[in-house]
């Protein structure tokens, strides 16, 4: 702690006297302070003395030469590497110093550290998440190759041993070359020396050490180092207003609502959002409000918001944003506490937009009235009967909460999800976050015991250290399912160092997010593919898992997958050998995946099933093949029935209907031995029509039967829960 505070006095001085970067020889001054491994070297300003200092660093050596404005000395020829003799010494030396000309400050003379392995590890200061620590391969490759681990500062052991793992080169970090492994201490050590340094000063915008060499005896020692100074302040931070949860959380379960706005018109959103709150069942009073008056859909109409008698828990606005600044003190007046505000408008649409949306922000937070948008797509809550979003849909009162900056993909997730069964526990296109943020919605689902799993699409965040926080803590209590939209670069920046030359803001999330635990996706429809196995089924212990399938390439392509995903399939054990071979003819595979060779009888996959799930050497069983047989029989059917004339459509339909019953109960069958085994199971159903469904519930079974419609979903679901689960056991 002592060594921090002299550390920052010095680099206070330095601001002070106007210096901003830190040469190789004063940043490796405060790298041994806080103790990291730094080659010894000899600094001098005279090729008189050049060859003294050789000779007591010992040839072969290495001579830098530093001069000012001149931070990548290897690119601007002022370094050279196993000097062997004084006259190629000097004449190093000379020609250095003539390419520094006025700006030459020192040369430095370093013995030539031996190692096969570079790596580099720095920190930035992002302006959304603060300061991120880096690890990757090094030398003069950093750049092209961009193998590297980003983690935000500051660093828990778990998160040290998570960037050493993560390294695509980590076989790097083992014996190499007849050289030793990499003492993993030593190494940790350096990035949390990174990691305390960035944490006690936020005056320090980038530090860059490349190479870090690994030593035969495989201890790091740090040969070149860089600083980029900033002053204080000079970043501009996100400031915050502070939200009360409880009035965000009575938003959601209003007893009166009044649509400003409304329509007559099908299609306009002042008809769309209404309709839906009245299709949907909601028992509370709705009020619509048109100046014109009349009747709209056959309810009476309130020309303004004051000839409503009583008070308003929520308005739903779809008024011109021009009007919207002149509508708070009638709202106020009414005691509305939420204001849904679809209109678009703001500052979506340039400077004159946000400058509204600001006032109106800040009138509404006089007003003591929450904002949800503007321009949002509106928001559901099924456990309320509570619908006005942008779409004609109901979903199931269920346990997972979506929000979403796109209000398209949201309502269109929320389709698919009624579609599929697929329950949700709350729903809101969060819109331009003017007043109320995803950081927000996220801490106010920490204390919502309803939700089970949250569900996220992001394009932006606004506070990202707070996102971070919120992230880290949410996980702990509930899965946090992330898809994140609108990756930019901003590594082309004026970034000063290697490190920062490589940040982006994509790396930066895709580190925050594996960093606080949350499941990332690529595609949307993974965001309800992982929201369906966390609600339905129990968390595997562990990655191992067996493959039951009806087909023998369904399950090569599934054992590939698998392996691509980080999942383990393992060898069957003799025992489960034997107990399968009762059942099976002696033909099977004998191995994982077990492949019931297609055969007929209804009992065989139930067997498997269970004694794949017994076995103790599977956390995990995905099957393939056995649901959705039935539409291939019932096809068999059809064409049975136009070619023979001795079937009737009775004994089609008699043979259909039975195929429809087997496929039910080995359905049910699955969730059964779910519960009974308290182990995940996933199907892969072999065709899907109009009766097929990704979820089926039972009311007495407390697991959902999960199939999908193919083994990549089945396998990348399961491997979300997986990193989840590792997540958790690592205690970060």
């Amino acid at each position: 702690m002592t060594q921090l505070k002299e550390i920052t006095a010095t680099i206070d001085n330095y601001i002070k006297s106007g210096i901003k970067s830190l040469n190789e020889d004063r940043a490796k001054k405060i790298f041994k302070q806080i103790g990291l491994p730094v080659v010894q070297e000899i600094r001098l300003e005279s090729i008189e003395d050049i060859h003294g200092a050789a000779q007591t660093v010992g040839y072969p050596v290495v001579l830098k030469g530093l001069a000012k404005q001149m931070l990548h000395k290897t690119e601007a020829g002022m370094v050279e590497v196993g000097i062997t003799s004084e006259v190629r010494l000097k004449e190093a030396a000379q020609r250095m110093k003539a390419r520094a000309g006025k700006n030459f400050e020192a040369f430095l003379v370093q013995p030539r550290i031996q190692g096969q392995r570079e790596f580099t590890a720095g920190m930035f200061k992002d302006p959304q998440f603060g300061p991120v620590i880096m690890f990757g391969v090094g030398g003069v490759l950093t750049e092209a190759l961009k193998d590297m681990v980003l983690r935000l500062a500051p660093l828990s052991d778990a998160d040290l041993d998570d960037m050493l793992d993560n390294l695509k080169a980590k076989a790097l970090l083992g014996a190499f070359r007849g050289e030793a492994a990499v003492n993993r201490t030593e190494l940790k050590s350096v990035l949390q020396g990174l990691s305390d340094l960035a944490m006690a000063c936020p005056e320090i915008r980038e530090i860059d050490i490349n190479p870090l060499i690994i030593s035969p005896d495989g201890s790091p020692v740090a040969v070149d180092g860089l600083m980029i100074l900033e002053t204080p302040g000079s970043c501009d931070t996100h400031v915050h207003q502070k939200i009360d949860l409880n009035d965000l959380y009575a938003t959601f379960y209003p007893k009166t609502i009044a649509f400003v706005g409304a329509s007559a018109v099908p299609g306009k959103w002042g008809h769309i959002l209404p309709t839906n709150a009245y299709a949907g069942g909601f028992k509370g009073d709705i009020f619509l409000i048109n100046p014109k008056g009349g009747k709209i859909m056959g309810r009476d109409v309130y020309k303004t918001i004051d000839d409503i008698e009583g008070n308003v828990d929520l308005a739903v606005v779809t008024i011109p944003a021009r009007r919207v600044l002149d509508l708070i003190p009638a709202l106020k007046k009414k005691h509305v506490k939420g204001m849904v505000l679809i209109t678009s408008g703001f500052r979506e649409v340039g400077d004159q937009g946000r400058q509204l949306e600001d006032e109106v922000m800040a009138a509404a937070g006089k007003a003591g009235i929450l904002v949800i948008g503007p321009n949002t797509m509106g928001m559901c809550n099924p456990h309320a009967s509570l619908y006005f979003s942008g779409a004609n849909t109901f979903p199931l009162p269920g346990s997972t909460t979506l929000v979403s900056q796109s209000g398209n993909l949201g309502t269109q997730l929320l389709s698919f999800a009624e579609q599929q069964g697929i329950g949700i526990r709350g729903f809101v296109g969060s819109g331009n976050e003017a007043m109320i943020t995803i950081e927000d919605y996220m801490q106010a689902l920490e204390r919502d015991d309803l939700t089970r799993t949250v569900v996220l699409y992001i394009e932006s965040v606004k506070d990202g250290r707070r996102f971070f926080e919120s992230a880290g803590r949410l996980s702990k209590i509930k899965p946090v399912v992330v898809l994140k939209g609108g990756r930019t670069q901003v590594g082309e920046k004026a970034a000063s160092s290697h490190t920062g030359a490589m940040a982006s803001d994509a790396g930066v999330f895709n580190a925050a997010c594996a960093q606080a635990g949350m499941i990332q996706v690529e595609q949307p429809m993974e965001l309800l593919d992982m929201a369906t196995v966390f609600s339905s089924l129990p968390m595997p212990t562990g990655r191992r898992v067996a493959i039951m399938t009806l087909g023998g390439g369904w399950g090569v392509v599934t054992t590939d997958l698998c392996a691509e995903y980080g999942l383990e399939v393992p060898k069957l054990s003799p025992e489960i050998i034997e107990r399968l071979g009762n059942c099976l003819p002696d033909y099977w595979s004998h191995d994982n995946p077990v492949d019931i060779v297609g055969e007929g009888d209804p009992k065989i996959p139930r067997i498997c099933l269970e004694e794949l799930l017994k076995w103790d050497g599977c956390d995990a069983v995905i099957h393939l093949g056995i649901h959705g047989r039935r539409i291939l029989v019932n096809a068999m059917a059809n064409a049975v029935l136009k070619t023979d004339p001795a079937i009737t459509k009775e004994t089609a339909d008699m043979f259909m209907a039975g195929s429809l019953k087997e496929e039910a109960d080995y359905t049910r069958f699955t969730v059964k031995m779910t519960q009974k085994y308290n182990k995940p199971v996933v199907g892969v159903s072999l065709l899907t029509d109009e009766l097929s469904r990704t979820l089926y519930r039972y009311d007495d079974l407390d697991y959902k039967g999960v199939f999908f419609p193919s083994p990549e979903r089945a396998v990348k679901a399961l491997a979300g829960m997986i990193r989840y689960r590792t997540w958790l056991d690592s205690g970060k």
